[in-house]
């Protein structure tokens, strides 16, 4: 009985050596993954402290809101409702403007003054309810998140 006891306790110790090796191998490999992929990443980091971090990735997710409504507002010919939210959600809000001086990157900042430049410029082509250049005021404010993505990462 004793042989048995020991026996099935060595196999419960390898046993659950064996799943500890795994998850020690499981979390090397996520970390080496991680680090693989932030060294193919070669975009800025801004370096954002995660509470700073997660206040931009919600700025840019309603940037991307407003965009998608703006397409749906002009879809339906509503351009005047368009126009507001370009003007209230993409445009230089003084909220916006304080929060891209807050970066700590000129060239970011410079960036995100123009983005929102853009989104003012979208406003005022939109309330023209001539699609063209609601299009290319449109076109001109996505080039914008375009280029900053292509550069920067949290």
């Amino acid at each position: 009985m004793k042989r048995i006891l020991i026996a099935i306790s060595a196999f419960i110790g390898l046993a659950g050596l064996n799943v500890s090796f795994a998850a020690n191998e499981q979390m090397q490999h996520q970390n080496h993954h991680q680090h693989a992929m932030s060294m193919m990443d070669t975009r800025t980091s801004l370096e954002l402290p995660e509470e700073m971090k997660q206040h931009q990735l919600s700025n840019m997710r309603e940037h991307l809101e407003a965009v998608n409504s703006v397409i749906s507002l002009m879809s339906e010919n509503k351009f005047e409702d368009a126009s507001k939210i370009a003007h209230s959600k993409l445009g230089s809000t003084p909220e916006m403007l304080k929060m891209c001086r807050m970066m700590g990157n000129e060239n970011f900042t410079t960036l995100g003054l123009a983005f929102h430049k853009s989104g003012d410029d979208l406003g005022n082509a939109l309330k023209t309810k001539d699609v063209n250049a609601s299009l290319r005021a449109l076109n001109k404010t996505m080039q914008y998140c375009v280029e900053c993505h292509a550069t920067y990462r949290q």
